[in-house]
Order: structure tokens, then sequence, then C-alpha cells
């Protein structure tokens, strides 16, 4: 483990706002307020010009582009490398030109063809990178020469394909962040450091619904903790480990 100073994440995308309410929610606002981690939108339409002419029957009068059509042909439109590429160095400032401050920078491009996001990779993330960078491609995805412009990492959440980053964006934020000592309050906290059940259960012992009784399973009352610990790595087994 190398720091104790805060995680901040930087995160590119023409759509910021659609971070807003899951970012100041719960755990990981909380995890902001207590300085345990950092969270910064920057929109690469900051970083162009707005159109200073209106086209017959356009509104786009100030629209700040940052897409075109791509060379080549096919459909869509991709984004421009260069707003991207300001966007990063806008967040990243003069570490980008610090050998020893650049070791502590990760900057994610995530791609459905990048090698496949986990705990694991969240966890050694957390460990070693005070800056991290995850640009959210849009549309038929961003110019290729951004790859060439910095040093990134490719990285997919699974095997399927969305219409923007930012969902998992979100989703790195919240993992990556729940390695971060402090954020979950205590680190048993973690599912995948204690023995845990994907099924849980609270008060009361019997539930009626329809009229039907529905009981919490006799094994979780009897006090018998290996027995408990038994049947909860029966059941993380039997349905992939904790839903999360």
């Amino acid at each position: 483990m190398k720091k104790a100073k805060p995680i901040t994440f930087h995160i590119i995308s023409i759509f910021p706002e659609s971070l807003t309410s899951y970012i100041n929610e719960s755990i990981i606002s909380r995890a902001q307020k207590d300085g345990l981690i950092k969270i910064k939108t920057y929109n690469p339409r900051d970083f162009v010009a707005p159109v200073k002419t209106r086209a017959k029957n356009s509104d786009s009068y100030g629209y700040r582009h940052v897409d075109d059509r791509p060379y080549g042909g096919g459909p869509g439109m991709v984004i421009q490398a260069l707003p991207v590429a300001n966007a990063i160095k806008k967040a990243l400032g003069k570490k980008l030109d610090s050998a020893s401050a650049r070791k502590e920078i990760k900057i994610i491009f995530l791609s459905p063809k990048g090698k496949t996001f986990s705990t694991e990779y969240a966890k050694v993330t957390a460990q070693n990178f005070a800056d991290i960078v995850i640009v959210c491609g849009r549309y038929e995805g961003i110019d290729a020469r951004i790859l060439e412009m910095f040093k990134m990492e490719a990285v997919s959440i699974g095997p399927y394909v969305l219409t923007g980053g930012e969902l998992p964006a979100l989703i790195m934020i919240d993992c990556i962040s729940r390695q971060v000592p402090g954020v979950l309050g205590k680190q048993e906290s973690l599912e995948e450091n204690r023995v845990s059940a994907s099924r849980v259960y609270t008060r009361p012992e019997k539930l009626v619904w329809k009229k039907k009784t529905y009981k919490v399973p006799e094994v979780l009352l009897s006090g018998h903790q290996k027995k408990i610990d038994e049947w909860k790595m029966k059941e993380g087994s039997d349905l992939g480990g904790a839903v999360l």
C-alpha cells in the first residue's frame, strides 16, 4: 500500500450531468465529504469554440461540436481526439510533465474490447494510483489517435455494448472507492474479505405475505457460527458470490 492521500477520479464525458445523481448520494457522497475520494468531471465541449454561423434552417449557432463523420465511411459520428486530449490535459495539468507524478496516474479508456474490469483490478488500482482518469466514449467512439497521444489502458465492464461510457465509469468509481480504507467505515464490510452469502435476512423472523408465511433459515437463528459460515459459503457458491 502506497498512499494515504485521496484518490481523484477525473471523468471525461460529453454528458457529465448524467453522473451527478449517483455520485452525490449515499456512500460515494459521504466518501467525498470525508475527503477520502474526489470526483471531477471534464466536458470536451468546453475545449472547442462555439459555432459562430448559423446554417440555413439550423439552430447550431453557439453549439460546441466535438464530433464529425468517420473517415472510411460508416454510420454515426466519431468524437474528435483533440477536445478529449485537452480535457485530459486540464484534468492532470503539470502532473503530465512529471515522471514521478505520472507513476501515480492511470488513464482508462472504456472499450468493449478492453480487459475485463474486476474487483481485483479495482483493488490494485486503488492501492497504486492517486489520479484515475476515465474516458467515456459516445456515438461510434473516439478518434483512435487519442490512444497514441496518451498512455491508456482499454477496459471493459462486460461482454456487451452500451450507448456511452458513463455507466461503466460509475461502476468503476463505486468498486474502486470501496477499496479505499474508510469509505465503507470498516474494511470488514468488504464482502470479498469475509464469508458472505447472496441471500441475507433481517427482522421479523416470520413474515406473512398473502396468507403465506416466509421464515428465516433455522441455521441463521442457531447461534452456531461454524454452521452459519458453512451455510453462507454454500449459498455464495450456489449463486456465484455476493450480488454486487
